[in-house]
């Protein structure tokens, strides 16, 4: 069975998503949302997973270098938690300490749902022999 799974990359004022299945383990971005009030990103994210119906959700879990904790790590969580609650499907937490650093991009480009593929690709690569 092919399931699709969305990777998000979260911030405060967007919420890059990216998705892929898990036949062919390839994440590609799909959108950002720029909603600053939950009611409006979730209902966004609602909508999008209507449509596509993923089997599991991944979310970025900031770091910094060393591993260490700090407030985007939390509020992370917190987003994770927010999307098991509303929406009844399994969130894994995907390490992106570097999701941002190892994208090119251009000045003034938005590279949030790059990022968030990243993130679902190093999931997809994390869980390829399981």
């Amino acid at each position: 069975m092919v399931d699709i799974v969305f990777g998000f990359d979260f911030g405060i004022k967007r919420i890059g998503i990216a998705m892929g299945n898990t036949l062919t383990a390839q994440a590609q971005p799909l959108t950002v949302v720029s909603a600053i009030d939950n009611a409006t990103r979730f209902k966004t994210i609602g909508e999008l997973i209507e449509h596509w119906r993923p089997a599991r959700l991944v979310v970025g879990e900031p770091l910094h270098p060393d591993g260490a904790e700090h407030e985007m790590t939390l509020r992370a969580r917190r987003f994770a938690n927010q999307l098991n609650g509303r929406f009844n499907l399994p969130v894994e937490l995907v390490d992106e300490r570097y999701s941002s650093a190892v994208i090119s991009s251009r000045r003034g480009e938005i590279i949030d749902a790059k990022a968030a593929a990243i993130i679902l690709q190093q999931y997809f690569d994390d869980h390829a022999n399981n």
